[in-house]
């Protein structure tokens, strides 16, 4: 495992549909992007931090977006795809991944603000490419191949304070 210091450069891409629904059934809340950002980048040069987020046509999400851009994030913005059976899909499991992999030539890290076990292959890849690889992830939600595919995992219930708001 590669340590930790003030050089590396460090992306940051955060599945917020993950992390939402995981807030907020487990605990009611939400999640502390702020926070997130700076744990994540620990004292690191920050290179780029993407937030992945879904348009729903919900109150106030614009100034969701707005506050992720505030802090740091840029947003990437996919609409919900609604089916003919009234079924909705959305997620970013395919954007994130060629970003990573896109990313991984000019960072030494790269920290998955995921629990999507679909991301564990990814991980995989990254190390094997020499790029250091965090996840960031509410434990009860975390898939255990993700988890074991890291250098390092933070379980965001352990501190609620500093990351639920």
């Amino acid at each position: 495992m590669t340590d930790i210091h003030p050089d590396q450069r460090v992306a940051v891409l955060a599945d917020s549909q993950n992390l939402y629904h995981t807030a907020h059934s487990d605990y009611s809340r939400n999640v502390d992007y702020e926070g997130l950002l700076t744990e994540a980048v620990a004292g690191r040069e920050l290179t780029r931090a993407i937030a992945y987020v879904i348009r729903a046509d919900a109150p106030n999400e614009e100034d969701f977006f707005d506050a992720l851009v505030e802090i740091g994030f840029e947003t990437k913005i996919k609409a919900i795809k609604t089916f003919g059976d009234g079924s909705k899909k959305a997620d970013w499991d395919v954007g994130m991944s060629l970003d990573a992999i896109t990313l991984a030539d000019h960072v030494d890290t790269v920290v998955l603000c995921t629990g999507d076990g679909d991301f564990s292959r990814l991980c995989s890849h990254l190390r094997h490419e020499g790029v250091r690889v965090e996840v960031m992830a509410f434990g009860s939600s975390t898939a255990e191949e993700l988890i074991d595919a890291t250098d390092e995992f933070t379980d965001l219930a352990d501190n609620k304070e500093r990351f639920l708001l």
